[in-house]
């Protein structure tokens, strides 16, 4: 056949006359996508150019710190990831919100710290010949399944079935949510069924979550007959959890809305619901959006809920549908550290699970923040 007028990506590789290791390929990946972020964001503050000297910086700098990572007594792959996801970023924002602005960069004495502790502390490991910890997080084990062996033991089926029940659980939490918080602040009178209604919201946020279990078995499954331990159900059930949450975090978001605004919008012509829908909702959503959130937050770390309506405690497959059986990552984590007790699960398997947990749950506390200030920019 005719020969291809773009070479492919192996052609690409095969051609270089340097085999690339593993650093310069992370380099590539996670430096290069740093990099277009902060050129990005560089260039939304500024202008083109200054965004693609900004992009340029950064992906030398990741290239950099791979190079003279073992000089230093750093790997040079987490010496990459380092500086691209935590130093790279840190630098940008303080360079336009702590020394371009008006302002103090004193708020980035917290992350500058972190950072420079870990590389600190990881060539103090090196240099002094401490025995540092073996990590388990890797490539492997959060794209494997669950193994009888620790040592091939993943936790990518857990991953993907903790992002699909966030996910229908924010489909079915949110919007009854907001609803419920828009006709409690804007529509429902100050009388004894309105209070009686706030003191029980109140109440059921600090019911315990292995309750709201009993109740997702008995609705959904006892009554409903759905199938017990499905992404539908464990949704349902992690939804009603968190319900009273979004109800009161939406309340107080709408309740922060200057009364000036209704008023003003009232006095245009403005009917009750577009005054709602046009006044209220847009300048409380930052506020809606972040509780929201951080129920999310919370809803993905319980266990309770989940065996008690019977999720699987191991599952070897990613869900297909809303019928399939589902596990998550803290419950994951449970079976390993109950029903494979074993010294390499206890001691291995079981913290690489909960630093992944972890870390998924700082990255939606982070995207809380990031939208809150979007959106707060935005208005």
């Amino acid at each position: 056949g005719a020969p291809p007028i773009v070479p492919s990506l192996v052609a690409l590789v095969q051609s270089v006359p340097v085999i690339p290791v593993d650093w310069m390929m992370v380099a590539a990946v996670v430096g290069g996508g740093s990099a277009a972020a902060i050129g990005t964001y560089v260039a939304s503050v500024g202008d083109g150019s200054a965004g693609l000297y900004a992009a340029g910086v950064a992906l030398a700098a990741s290239a950099a710190a791979g190079a003279a990572g073992p000089l230093v007594g750093v790997d040079s792959v987490p010496a990459v990831v380092i500086t691209a996801v935590a130093l790279v970023p840190t630098t940008a924002y303080a360079w336009r919100g702590g020394f371009t602005e008006e302002g103090s960069p004193l708020g980035l004495v917290f992350a500058a710290t972190v950072v420079v502790g870990a590389l600190v502390g990881a060539a103090a490991v090196d240099v002094l010949g401490f025995a540092g910890p073996q990590s388990w997080v890797d490539w492997g084990f959060l794209t494997s399944a669950h193994s009888g062996t620790a040592e091939n033991a993943g936790l990518y089926p857990a991953i993907g079935g903790s992002i699909l029940l966030m996910t229908t659980v924010a489909a079915l939490s949110f919007p009854v949510g907001v609803g419920a918080a828009v006709y409690l602040e804007e529509y429902a009178g100050d009388n004894a069924l309105t209070r009686f209604v706030d003191v029980n919201i109140s109440n059921l946020a600090g019911v315990p979550s292995v309750v709201y279990g009993l109740l997702g078995l008995g609705v959904f499954v006892t009554y409903l007959g759905r199938s017990a331990g499905t992404v539908l159900v464990g949704g349902a059930t992690l939804a009603l959890l968190i319900l009273p949450i979004v109800i009161i975090s939406a309340r107080e978001a709408i309740r922060s809305v200057p009364s000036d605004m209704r008023q003003a919008s009232y006095g245009m012509g403005a009917t009750r619901w577009q005054t709602v829908k046009n006044v209220v909702l847009p300048e409380a959503f930052p506020g809606i959006l972040t509780g929201t959130i951080l129920a999310l937050g919370r809803a993905i770390g319980e266990t309770a809920p989940l065996i008690m309506i019977g999720a699987p405690n191991v599952v070897f497959n990613l869900p297909t549908a809303l019928g399939s059986k589902v596990s998550a990552m803290p419950l994951q984590v449970y079976a390993w550290s109950s029903l494979f007790a074993s010294e390499d699960f206890y001691t291995k398997a079981v913290p690489a699970g909960v630093v992944v947990l972890l870390a998924v749950l700082l990255a939606m506390n982070s995207v809380a923040i990031v939208l809150r200030n979007k959106f707060e920019r935005t208005q």
